[in-house]
């Protein structure tokens, strides 16, 4: 059993910023053209290949049944709409736990989950895919410590992220031998250690991010359970300026 954790349920703010209240929108609804054109559809359609697929929202949480209704269901019909209440109080941790808690439910053999702000190529896509491994990702863009998650190899060998979620410059307290920028995309092959890493979440630091449940579940295991994949093309769509650059890489596929 394959399923595919999509979370949306963030508020938007800098997608949003500086637009009339009653224009904003849940920016992986948001279009220019139809639903085709919009991030969620794109994302729905490479977690296709998943028995199911789980999507957690949050802001606009009707919005996002409607459109998932009115518009996907009939393409995507093996999809479970969970609710995160608590998208405006906790950090994006808590709807990774609801997915993994959900997704927990159909005793999967891998779990694949992928931040629903992202537009990622197909080809790299496929690669996390078809891995047997636990896959970290990163991407080949410049690290700018105001908006980049890192992901970095201590001496050790273990695999740590740091991210400042403030936005402002980045220190990181150790030694290391590699550092990338995270795709902010994950592949989970072991459902008992994934159960543990979400519980301890639950437990321990539930106002916290989602890399605190990615970093229980790698502290669990070794760090040659893991593979990297880079992405080769990788936008994280914060802006409608980031929207219009996707919408182009749409295009150019479309030809």
């Amino acid at each position: 059993m394959k399923i595919s954790i999509i979370t949306v349920a963030g508020v938007s703010s800098r997608f949003n910023r500086d637009i009339n209240e009653d224009k904003k929108v849940l920016k992986c609804l948001y279009t220019e053209g139809g639903r085709e054109d919009t991030l969620l559809y794109h994302l729905m359609k490479k977690c296709s290949y998943a028995d199911r697929i789980v999507l957690v929202g949050g802001y606009k949480y009707d919005d996002l049944c409607s459109f998932y209704g009115n518009e996907l269901s009939e393409e995507f019909p093996d999809v479970s709409m969970i609710e995160n209440e608590h998208y405006a109080d906790l950090g994006s941790g808590y709807s990774l736990y609801l997915g993994i808690k959900e997704a927990l439910k159909y005793a999967p053999d891998e779990i694949l989950f992928v931040e629903g702000d992202l537009d990622i190529d197909a080809g790299s896509f496929e690669k996390v895919i078809g891995s047997e491994q636990n896959v970290l990702t990163y991407s080949y863009e410049p690290i700018y410590a105001n908006k980049a998650v890192v992901l970095y190899r201590n001496e050790q060998n273990e695999f740590r992220y740091a991210f400042n979620s403030s936005h402002g410059t980045l220190k990181i307290d150790e030694a290391f031998s590699l550092i990338l920028n995270s795709g902010q995309m994950w592949k989970f092959t072991n459902a008992d250690m994934l159960k543990a890493a979400n519980d301890k979440f639950f437990k321990e630091e539930k106002d916290g991010t989602n890399l605190k449940i990615v970093q229980n579940y790698i502290d669990s295991l070794k760090s040659g359970d893991f593979e990297l994949i880079g992405l080769s093309r990788w936008t994280n769509c914060n802006t409608r300026e980031d929207y219009r650059k996707i919408l182009s890489y749409w295009e150019e596929e479309e030809k």
